[in-house]
């Protein structure tokens, strides 16, 4: 376990901070290089980190409080507004707001629903089950009802039939996605909003993961269904800039069709003896570092070179799939945007993405939910491009290894433990070390969650995340 002095006594150097910053990093999974197929998104464009940085570094303590104050930042937000409504469909009349990622964003989009239909006492969202878990977590800090509507486990995807059957007076907003985060697949957006629009409830598409890249892959020549503000019924839609806009993070765009529908978003307060508080986002405060240097990646990248990193990315995409699907007793699911989702009825998934770990490779696997398997899921990007071969030779290493290794087995009568015993006892059971460390191999910790419900799984993770977050001490 790390011991430091969180706060010494004397300040250090400016070179020491840094060093010791440095080498902190160095236990971080590598965010460029195209090894990390989730979290991180690389263009591998030199030179960018850099004036990314130096803007940051210039609008840092610039405040999003109070955008007369700092027209500056109005400008670019304006300006990032502008390039997502003319990306994703907008017109004269689509507004929008800079969030600080797709969390916020949805949450804001279900807020939004929520508070424009004052007359409804008990809201409820209407949702496939594939939807992202942020739009969960937007209903429950909202206190909206979730109606999640199964998806067929054979081709994972939704009816849009079974949506419209879910709409019910009480329902305040449909949401879809393009595409979904664990298989890359894009919602039937179209009939999902006719359907939301006959019943008067508006329909939110988060194209936070695809948002940025299936308009470049349509120009590409690729069969990308319509899906955005052009869509009759999509009343709003976000996109993250710090995904596939190839920007740092956090930052997203959330846009209304118009300025009715974005009005309930906002927050004022004037019943106090401070200044009034007026927020078009959760935050008050706001740096506009991550603003800026959001802004300066969308001029310096342009048009063109978005096409080009699209074209780089469904050209690795598909070699990745490719690769995957060559393997025997694997499946690919249809590659609709730039993820590669697989399952296998003859590998140990989990053990597989310990194998692919130990070679360099960070994947991410995923549970079961009911019917749909486990799988793994991989974020595609253009810095992948030029490592497909390398991937290629590793997996099928990877592979043999995992077919060597069998399926992991779980300790007997570890099931009968959850819920009897400290979560610091099964923790040691599984092999985390102090204050939650985890192991280099993770299997056994993955098939214990996979084999249990969604609920307890919730439990669990919480439990063994509160073990990771703990005060520093000094020694």
């Amino acid at each position: 376990m790390r011991h430091v002095n969180a706060l010494p006594e004397r300040g250090l150097p400016a070179q020491d901070v840094l060093a010791e910053l440095r080498e902190m990093r160095g236990g971080d999974l590598p965010t460029h290089g195209g090894r990390l197929f989730a979290y991180v998104y690389d263009p591998g464009l030199a030179g960018l980190d850099d004036l990314a940085a130096a803007a940051h570094a210039i609008s840092a303590h610039v405040n999003g409080l109070d955008p007369t104050a700092f027209p500056s930042l109005l400008a670019m937000e304006n300006d990032l507004v502008g390039a997502a409504a003319q990306l994703l469909g907008g017109d004269e009349r689509t507004v929008g707001s800079v969030t600080g990622g797709g969390t916020e964003s949805l949450i804001l989009a279900v807020k939004a629903a929520r508070d424009g239909r004052p007359d409804i006492a008990a809201p409820r969202l209407v949702m496939p089950v594939t939807a992202h878990a942020a739009l969960a977590k937007a209903a429950a800090y909202l206190r909206v009802a979730l109606d999640t509507v199964p998806v067929d486990p054979a081709t994972l995807r939704v009816d849009p039939a079974a949506v419209a059957a879910a709409i019910t007076p009480d329902t305040v907003l449909v949401a879809c996605s393009a595409p979904s985060y664990a298989h890359g697949l894009i919602d039937p957006v179209e009939p999902i909003a006719a359907a939301a629009r006959a019943a008067g409830v508006r329909c939110h598409v988060d194209a936070c993961f695809g948002g940025w890249t299936l308009p470049y892959l349509r120009r590409l020549g690729e069969p990308v269904p319509p899906f955005d503000l052009s869509v009759p019924g999509v009343t709003s839609i976000s996109v993250d800039l710090h995904k596939y806009a190839y920007a740092p993070k956090g930052v997203s765009v959330l846009l209304h069709r118009d300025e009715q529908l974005r009005a309930p978003q906002y927050f004022g307060y004037a019943d106090w003896p401070g200044y009034t508080m007026v927020n078009p986002v959760i935050s008050s405060t706001r740096s506009g570092g991550p603003i800026a240097a959001a802004w300066a990646t969308l001029r310096h990248i342009g048009d063109d070179g978005y096409l080009a990193l699209a074209a780089r990315t469904r050209e690795a995409t598909r070699a990745i799939a490719d690769a995957v699907a060559k393997i025997e007793d694997f499946a690919v699911v249809p590659r609709e945007s730039t993820v590669v989702a697989f399952m296998s009825c003859g590998v140990d998934l989990f053990v597989l993405a310990d194998e692919l770990a130990a070679r360099g490779w960070h994947t991410q696997p995923q549970f079961r939910h009911g019917e749909i398997p486990a799988s793994v899921h991989l974020t595609v990007t253009a810095a992948v491009a030029p490592r497909v071969g390398e991937f290629e030779s590793d997996l099928a290493a990877a592979v043999a290894a995992a077919r060597s290794h069998g399926p992991v087995e779980l300790p007997d009568g570890i099931l009968e433990l959850l819920g009897q015993v400290p979560v610091e006892q099964l923790a040691a059971t599984l092999g985390l070390g102090e204050g939650g460390a985890l192991p280099q191999r993770i299997a056994p910790i993955n098939t214990l969650l996979n084999a249990v419900d969604p609920a307890v799984r919730e439990q669990l993770l919480v439990a063994f995340l509160s073990l990771l977050q703990r005060p520093s001490r000094r020694p």
